[in-house]
This record gives C-alpha cells, structure tokens and sequence, in this order.
C-alpha cells in the first residue's frame, strides 16, 4: 500500500519510524522545505511544495497513493486545505493527526492573539525584553515595535525578512528541558513570551518556564485546520492505515456488495 505522509512534526516522524519497519506500506515522506537540513528520514522523502490542490493531486495520481496522512503542524493550514480538496478529488482515504493545543493552567498569564501583527501590538509602549518563539517568516511583523529588545529562537536563519533593529538570533532545534528553558529566560531577563500554540511535548517546557518563574505570555492562537478523520498520534495514524489495508483486501463480494 502506498502512503503519503505531508510531515515536518515530530509525529510524522514517528510515523515515518512506525511505517519503515513494515513491509506492507510503500511510505513516502513529504516535508515543505523551510528547514535547510531537516533530519534523516528512515523512508523516501521528497522536499518542497506541491503547487497547490492542483498539483497535490496530480502526483497522488501519478504515485498511485492509496492513503494520505496530514501529519503537519497545526498551523500549516493551506497544505492540509489542499490535501483535502486533493483526496476528495480522488476518493482517497486521508487521515489527519490533530495535535492538542495546549491549555493555561493555575500561574499562567496568557493574552490570547490572533495572529503575529496582533501580537506585536500586544506587547504595547514600554520597552520590553521580549522571547519569540515563532516562525522565522513571522518576525517581520515585529520590526513595528521596535521599541523592544527580541531574543528569537529558531532552526535555520531568516531570510528575506527585515528584522527588528534590536534583535538577537539563537539557533537550536528542541525538544528543549524546562531546566535548560528557565535559565534561558533567567539569563536574557525576558519580560514576555510571544508564542504559537503548538502544542504537544517539544516545546511546551517553555510554557512551564514562564509558569514558574511568573512571565506572562502572548499566545497566538491557531488557524482553522481543514481535517478529514482526526487522530490522536502517530500510533492511531497506523492503526487507521492498517484498518484500510484489510479494507482493501476483503473481496467485494465478501462485503456483500
């Protein structure tokens, strides 16, 4: 059976890891590129952009792909708009891994935005330390406020993005230790955190830092991800792949159809 995973989280690549070691799945890895060295994929992976619903669909067909999995993250919403257009188009079974958003618990001050443009306003007239732990094309939008002082972490560095003038980059790829987290913001004396509601474990240790140590945190809230059959992780995703392959093997007529 021949699968498309459209990836880029730490679920697609236990996906990946699952799907390696069975023989029963022609698995091929789909990330989008913005990670100049995304890390070895134990399955076939291609990199870039399909073009569209047009174009994702144009290659289901060629690769002959009998199931599709949008293990992407919450916020690339434009991919997983075209994949299911593309398997509507198509009829082929998709299956979407919806990672849970996180949830404020007792200590935590959150201002709730929704989008970066709403969170630079959000950070308001005084100056303040700020961390920003977002995508590297959304820090443009805080060049508007340049009345602050940014610490950004990211994996590769911006490009093609006028960055605010006071601004320090850091480069690093979680998952990242509530320790190591605590300390950072400790030692940058960060007032407020500007954050997208990942969700899932990576990450989160910098919401726990902020907890502790009373920081509050501007939270971007995600867009409206378009979804077909929801699941819960990587291990559901190949349970339903597997519930497909018997489909798929049971005679018609054994179906009574």
């Amino acid at each position: 059976m021949r699968v498309l995973i459209l990836g880029g989280t730490t679920e697609a690549s236990g996906l990946a890891r699952l799907l390696a070691a069975d023989p029963r799945f022609e698995t091929t890895l789909s990330l989008a590129g913005r990670t100049s060295k995304p890390r070895t994929q134990p399955v076939r992976t291609r990199i870039g952009g399909f073009g569209g619903p047009d174009g994702l669909a144009a290659w289901l067909e060629q690769e002959a792909i009998a199931a599709v999995i949008d293990a992407t993250h919450p916020y690339a919403d434009q991919i997983s708009s075209s994949a299911v257009t593309a398997c509507e188009r198509l009829a082929i079974p998709l299956a979407t891994i919806m990672r849970p958003a996180w949830q404020p618990e007792p200590g935590d001050t959150w201002l709730t935005v929704a989008s970066a443009g709403a969170a630079s306003d959000a950070l308001g007239p005084k100056p303040r330390r700020v961390f920003l732990s977002l995508g590297r094309l959304e820090l443009g939008v805080f060049a508007t406020s340049p009345h602050h002082h940014y610490i950004a972490r990211m994996i590769d560095p911006p490009e093609g993005v006028v960055l605010p003038r006071d601004i320090r980059l850091i480069f690093d790829r979680g998952p990242f230790d509530e320790q190591a987290e605590t300390a950072l913001l400790m030692d940058e004396k960060i007032d407020v955190l500007v954050s997208k509601n990942s969700g899932g474990a990576a990450t989160y240790a910098k919401i726990t830092a902020t907890r502790r140590l009373g920081i509050p945190v501007v939270m971007i809230t995600r867009p409206y991800k378009p979804h077909r059959h929801a699941l819960d992780n990587a291990e559901g995703a190949a349970k339903w792949l597997e519930q497909r392959l018997t489909h798929r093997a049971i005679p018609v007529s054994a179906r009574g159809v």
